[in-house]
Order: structure tokens, then sequence, then C-alpha cells
């Protein structure tokens, strides 16, 4: 295997002219010098000219940090975050919505044709998203303290751009709701009133990590969770009662312990301060229960728009048994449910299928039934089972499904796949593994979830030849 070509980084001294000819999955501009060379630069729009100052040298490009416009694209816009530039979310903000979703159709279509092979696959236009601002269900903030400055303050908010260890107060995010601003700022003010340590992500010390808010934006309900590290909570009962009092709104407050180095919201179930300690939330009239860590699309309108197609696209009969692999906590399972005989979720992780049980008990939905377990080892060892199956869906991480794990899906002999994807890269991957084992790419819807991202969810179906 021939070595990569070493980058030699620095900071060269004169800024360079360059014209940004693309934007890549990464949200960078793909940039050209005169001389045809590519530049990366965290800055600039398809169309425009732009100086930049290259830091980063290789043979097959160069990296650039943007110092001004030369000439603005047409559809450059006012970005209307205070926090934008700094952040390290909402990247094309300052991008018109009609060009962002321009740009993720063309990614998803060059995606297809590079990584797959799909040279003559229609792929539709996006389906936007109604609300471009305040229309995530959930967010995650993050506690920081600057262990190399004994001045610091205890900061809460989002993580500066491409950096992991700086994190900079959020006072106006627009992502989820209007009040998640002051109840970051309540807990900003409690957490320093009590001298409540946050964690150090260098020397892996002190208490407060995250806080997660979550929303029912169908429902009125909301959940606060706090992520710490072991130990008890000081004086939870006095935090419980403040809390409760300023925000009465709020319906739940829990928290959950977790002392692995990883830098994620995630942890074990401590502590349910007030409420039931889960909130519910509405899709295609059916109610479902969100615990602090189930996963559950973020975009509670655009994910109506996203089960509708999927629905459409399986176009179940009632005669039909359907399989729904990575079903998280049922979501799918059970919007798809009062249209065919039986549907089958699995799913590995033990929280979301205790969630997907009492989501089926709560909608009262009798002929759906859940399997714990890895998708790839499940679809092996019940095989059997399975083969009866006439739809799969599969709804799979960012990476998408593992060969094996395709070889069995593949091996049922379901008559349609409608495939759900977040990462056009690794989907466009595993459709053409899918197409070797005799399916046929019919269909490529994208959706919209996460406006001013470069991020797409992708609706896809596979006949079978």
């Amino acid at each position: 295997m021939p070595r990569r070509a070493p980058i030699q980084t620095t900071e060269f001294a004169d800024p360079v002219t360059l014209r940004v000819v693309d934007i890549g999955v990464d949200g960078k501009a793909v940039a050209q010098a005169d001389s045809g060379k590519t530049v990366f630069v965290d800055g600039g729009l398809p169309g425009e000219t732009i100086s930049a100052r290259i830091f980063a040298r290789s043979k097959r490009y160069d990296r650039a940090k943007l110092v001004s416009i030369v000439a603005p694209s047409v559809d450059r816009v006012a970005a209307a975050c205070a926090h934008f530039g700094v952040c390290g979310g909402c990247a094309w903000q300052d991008l018109s919505y009609d060009a962002q979703l321009r740009l993720k159709k063309k990614q998803t279509i060059d995606a297809l044709a590079r990584l797959g092979g799909f040279n003559d696959v229609t792929v539709d236009n996006p389906i936007g998203s109604s609300d471009r601002f305040y229309y995530r269900n959930k967010m995650e903030f993050s506690f920081h303290r600057d262990s190399e400055d004994p001045s610091a303050v205890l900061s809460l908010g989002l993580h500066s751009r491409e950096r992991f260890d700086s994190v900079f107060d959020v006072t106006d995010c627009r992502l989820e709701s209007p009040r998640v601003n002051p109840i970051l700022a309540w807990l900003r003010e409690y957490a320093t009133a009590q001298s409540l340590p946050a964690y150090d992500k260098r020397l892996h010390v002190g208490f407060l990590r995250f806080v997660v808010i979550r929303e029912g934006k169908n429902t009125g309900e909301s959940m606060v969770h706090l992520v710490t590290t072991s130990g008890e909570f000081p004086d939870a009962r006095r935090l419980s009662e403040e809390f409760a009092r300023a925000f009465p709104e709020v319906t739940t407050l829990t928290r959950s312990v977790t002392d692995t180095r990883a830098n994620v919201a995630y942890g074990e179930l401590a502590d349910i301060f007030f409420g039931p300690g889960f909130i519910r939330e509405r899709i295609l009239d059916h109610t479902f229960r969100v615990y602090p860590n189930s996963f559950f699309q973020t975009n509670t309108t655009q994910t109506e728009r996203l089960y509708t197609l999927i629905q459409n696209y399986a176009s179940l009969a009632p005669h039909e048994r359907v399989l729904d692999l990575y079903c998280g906590a049922g979501t799918i399972t059970l919007t798809l449910a009062p249209q065919c005989m039986e549907i089958i979720g699995v799913e590995s992780e033990p929280v979301a299928i205790r969630g997907a049980i009492e989501n089926a008990a709560d909608s009262r939905v009798a002929n759906a039934r859940f399997i714990a377990g890895d998708v790839r080892a499940t679809l092996r060892e019940r095989k059997s089972e399975f083969h009866a199956t006439n739809v799969i869906i599969t709804d799979p991480p960012r990476a998408g499904m593992s060969p094996r794990a395709i070889y069995h899906m593949t091996d049922l002999g379901a008559t349609r796949i409608v495939y759900v994807s977040c990462n056009p890269g690794a989907f466009a991957r595993d459709a053409a593994s899918i197409r070797e084992r005799g399916y046929a790419l019919r269909q490529v819807t994208p959706v919209d979830m996460f406006p001013h991202t470069p991020h797409i969810e992708l609706v896809t179906l596979f006949v079978r030849n």
C-alpha cells in the first residue's frame, strides 16, 4: 500500500486568490488555485472568489483559512445566529436554503456514481424542511472550564468550531426552541454558585459533563437530562426544587453517570429528580416514549414526512410480513404495523427495545414484536424464522451495514427493501452490494432533516430482480 504524502503544516504569510467550485461532504469549500491545484477552505461558497491563507501543503492538495470574500456568491445570505462562525454547527447558515438543497442533491448523485457505480439512477429533488430554525427536538450541550487558566469561569454551551477542548457559552441558539437558552443560563449560574466542577476533557477530572434537552414538539412535554461522572449529586433536592420552580414547563429532570473518557453525552440512568423519566412525542397518530438515551429522529416535522415516504415505498399489503432492522424504539415499526399482517423489529440496544415494547403496548399494537440482538447475528441465527419476509426496512447507523449483514438480509429473498440512510457515501457502498445480490435500485429521495448543515437523509427503494 503506497504511503500517503506528508502534509507540510505552516502559516504562509501571503494570502492567495482562489475560486470556490464546490462544497465537500464535510462542509468545507473546495477551491482551485490558478495552478489548478485543489485547496480545501473552511469558508467560502460555490461561485465565489476568495482570499485565503494556506496553512498546510501536500502533493495533491492544500488547506487554507478564509481571509476575505473578494466576489460573493449570489446564493450568499446573512446568517441569523449570533454564534455563527464561532460555533461548529449550522455551517451553511450563510447559504440560501434553495442552494443548500441543490448541493445536497448533487452530493447524493456524486456519491452514488463515484462510490456505488450508479450512473443512471434518478435522484428526486430533496424534501425541504418547513422549519429552518427551532426545528430540533434534542440538543446536547457541554460543561467546560479551562484547566490551564486558574481565573477561568465555568462555561455551558457548544464546542467552538473544530475544537474538542473549547466550549463557548450559548445565549441564543436557534436550533431547538427559544426556551432552551434561559435553561442553559440558569444551569450555568446554579453550577457556578454551588461550585460544581466542570469535567476537564484533558485531565479527565471534574463532575458536570453534559446537559441534554429533549422536547416533544407535538405534545409540549420536555426533559432536561444531566450527564455527570459517578458519585452522589450534591444537594440534589435543592436542585430539583429550584429548577422546578424556575421552569414549571419542564416535565422531567433526570441524571445519568459515566466515567468513560469518550466525549459522548451518554451514561447509565442514575436519578430521576422529578417527573416520569421520559417524555412523549406523537408521530403520525402514534405516541412514543422517549427516554434520556433513546434514539429518536431530531426533526419531528420532517420525521413525519420521512415515515410517510417509507410507507409509500414499502407499499404494504394486509397479508405481508415485514422485518424492520435497526428499529430503535420501534417508531417505524409501529407506524407500519396497521398496514401489514406482522412486523418484527430488530435492535441491539436493550434500552431501545424496552421503549419499543412499551410503545407497542401504549399504542395497543398486537401484530408487532421485537428482538434484542445484533442485526447481523440475528439475521444469521433466525433465517428460518424470517424466511417468509416480504418487505425489509433497514435504517442502520451512519456507518451503514456490514457486508455479512447485507448478505444475510438479501438471502431472505424479500421482494422489496426500503433502505433509510443518513450517509450518502455509506449508502452508495451498501447499495452496490445489494445490487450484486439481485436487487435493482428504483427510488432515491433525499429528505432534509438538518437545514444549514451538509447532512442529508435518504429514503430508497430496492426491488428484487
